[in-house]
């Protein structure tokens, strides 16, 4: 494994295989992955830009604010029909994303995307 590095951040190349993996030095990056890995496997609510809300287990994200979900149920915003439509798992495009709220240790949490 060679290393590279510079003074913004640091590159591993694996082998002859040229696949490049991206880390930042930065307390900042880390303290916002241990945010996400906390948040991990807990109950999330998204509502989206067409007014749908995704109730489901976070599972995963990536750089393009994707969000997968799993268990994932669809509520939809018209008053006609209460009854949820089970999903399954779920990806969620990072650009439809209005706002997440959580369930972080008890007590609802909501961010709204800036």
């Amino acid at each position: 494994m060679k290393e590279l590095s510079t003074s913004s951040a640091e590159y591993d190349t694996v082998n002859s295989l040229n696949v490049t993996t991206f880390k930042k030095g930065n307390e900042a990056a880390s303290s916002g992955r241990n945010k996400l890995q906390k948040w991990l496997n807990t109950n999330m609510r998204i509502e989206m830009t067409d007014g749908r809300i995704l109730i489901g287990i976070f599972l995963c994200t990536d750089q393009g604010r994707n969000v997968i979900l799993g268990s994932c149920s669809e509520y939809l915003k018209s008053d006609d029909e209460d009854e949820p439509r089970f999903l399954g798992l779920a990806m969620v495009p990072g650009h439809h994303i209005v706002s997440i709220c959580f369930d972080e240790i008890g007590r609802a949490s909501c961010r709204e995307r800036v």
